[in-house]
């Protein structure tokens, strides 16, 4: 695939992002492209290497080693180098729903097991992804293709998120009647309300694939929970198959003294109300706000960055992110081999905006909270903190450990926890009567996706617990073949 010897003639290559400075004045997309001749010599790059682990998409030592929902990832580099840029797009559709999606929010594990960065910087395939699809959106490629006949089944999707929408738009493409309920305002889930503009577009990109979908015959129903807004029992008697797709939005909490202090808030909360300010045409910011406020993200990941970017555009005086975890390697661990995700040290756009701006990086590892300090009026003024060292417990466990006089204080009027999330909320799931298991996710067999429950299937992170949008995708895609499959008895959904 691409040129026998491109890899040896061309170096790894992406398109500058905007200046950090400049992107945090606005709310604007901040990945550029790069230009078509260079895009080629990228998909050049991928080395027929015979046997590919780019697109295996298994977990490896519990991690996520090549692309989850199995995009031909070879076949689409070599017909971007040819430039071939049509044909590109429709191998790409064949394995995803929604590469615009992926290609600016997911972490590509499919680069972390390409074949090339055993020992040399792993091709581009992620930004080759996005060009691919940002091209055919430009030119008029990607178009609605309504089913040309229906089934008669009727099928409920609960949950609009990245599961709740490749479910619905394969179920879609096999004829069924598909209704999504989302309580939101807005269709998208986390697309929509959990990942900030600047990193995926909401208008230009998340409500032009919905839109799309609808042209194709998928309703939406907004501003609608389920079993509160819309009966249960007439969820059961009105449609012949349901998907649960709520995601687990149930966030982890960190219940230490002065938590209940005005200013301390839930990582999505704090999203969420800015990209519904954002949408609404108001100030970003006017429901919770960072400006002029000293910030402290207590958690890392995507949802920390998201938290240290969007406090830099509202303004914050401060922003310090407060991790648990040792800082991880510039290069792959002993233990951490080749194809696993490597668990490396990466500087993403909110770190990379925070030091451009305050001359450092926001992090401090090893490190959590025990106090929350207020004011008299009950504002947050303060997070008294630790450091901390892992060591093992009477149980064989790891656990973090106090050092004894590593104690401070860092200000802060605005503290935003950022440390994942326990499992789905449970009311859905109890009026239901779906089991659960024991970590309070629906129980369902993964590529299966059946409940205990006749005709209710559950798929995404209401099954398998926080994870990547691509998995998500992945579990949407196969939650609707077995959808499929128990309505009509056969299925050639992939």
């Amino acid at each position: 695939m691409g040129k026998p010897t491109g890899f040896l003639e061309f170096q790894r290559e992406l398109p500058k992002d905007r200046p950090a400075l400049e992107r945090i004045a606005d709310w604007k997309e901040f990945h550029l492209h790069l230009p078509e001749a260079d895009l080629k010599k990228q998909g050049a790059r991928c080395m027929d290497c015979g046997t590919p682990f780019c697109h295996q998409g298994q977990l490896v030592s519990g991690m996520a080693s090549g692309c989850p929902i199995h995009n031909l990832i070879p076949e689409w580099n070599d017909l971007v180098y040819r430039g071939l840029w049509h044909e590109a797009l429709e191998r790409l559709h064949k394995t995803n729903n929604f590469p615009e999606f992926t290609g600016r929010v997911c972490p590509a594990p499919c680069e972390g097991s390409c074949v090339l960065g055993m020992n040399n910087p792993a091709v581009t395939i992620k930004n080759i992804e996005v060009s691919i699809i940002d091209h055919g959106w430009a030119n008029g490629w990607v178009t609605a293709h309504p089913p040309k006949q229906r089934t008669g089944k009727k099928v409920a999707i609960v949950g609009s998120g990245p599961a709740g929408l490749s479910a619905a738009a394969q179920l879609n493409k096999a004829g069924h009647e598909v209704t999504v309920f989302e309580r939101a305002d807005r269709p998208g889930g986390l697309l929509m309300y959990g990942i900030p503009n600047m990193k995926l577009d909401k208008k230009e990109v998340v409500l032009r694939r919905i839109s799309l979908l609808e042209q194709e015959g998928v309703r939406f129903v907004c501003n609608t929970e389920v079993g509160k807004d819309f009966p249960i029992e007439k969820l059961q008697q009105d449609f012949d198959a349901i998907i649960l797709a709520t995601g687990a939005t149930k966030p982890r909490d960190l219940p230490i003294e002065g938590r209940a202090l005005k200013g301390v808030h839930f990582a999505m909360d704090f999203l969420t109300a800015n990209t519904r300010d954002l949408l609404d045409g108001e100030h970003p910011g006017k429901q919770i706000s960072a400006d002029g406020k000293n910030v402290v993200v207590i958690g890392g990941g995507d949802t920390g960055t998201d938290c240290v970017g969007t406090s830099l555009r509202h303004g914050c005086q401060s922003v310090v992110q407060v991790e648990i975890l040792p800082k991880p390697p510039l290069e792959r661990a002993k233990d951490n081999p080749w194809p696993e995700w490597p668990k490396t040290l990466k500087t993403d756009y909110g770190q990379e905006e925070a030091a451009a701006k305050f001359g450092n990086d926001p992090r401090i590892y090893l490190t959590t909270a025990t106090k929350f300090e207020g004011d008299a009026h009950g504002n947050v003024k303060a997070v008294h903190t630790v450091q901390v060292k892992w060591d093992k417990n009477d149980k064989g466990q790891f656990v973090p450990k106090p050092i004894p006089g590593t104690e401070k204080v860092l200000p802060a009027q605005l503290v935003l926890l950022a440390m994942g999330f326990l499992g789905p909320e449970q009311s859905l799931l109890e009026a239901l009567k779906v089991e659960r298991d024991a970590r309070s996710n629906a129980k369902a067999d993964f590529e299966k996706y059946s409940t205990n429950r006749a005709k209710i299937f559950a798929c995404g992170d209401c099954r398998r617990g926080q994870s990547l949008v691509v998995w998500a995708f992945n579990e949407g895609r196969g939650a609707a073949r077995e959808c499929d499959r128990y309505l009509m008895g056969t299925s050639d959904l992939p």
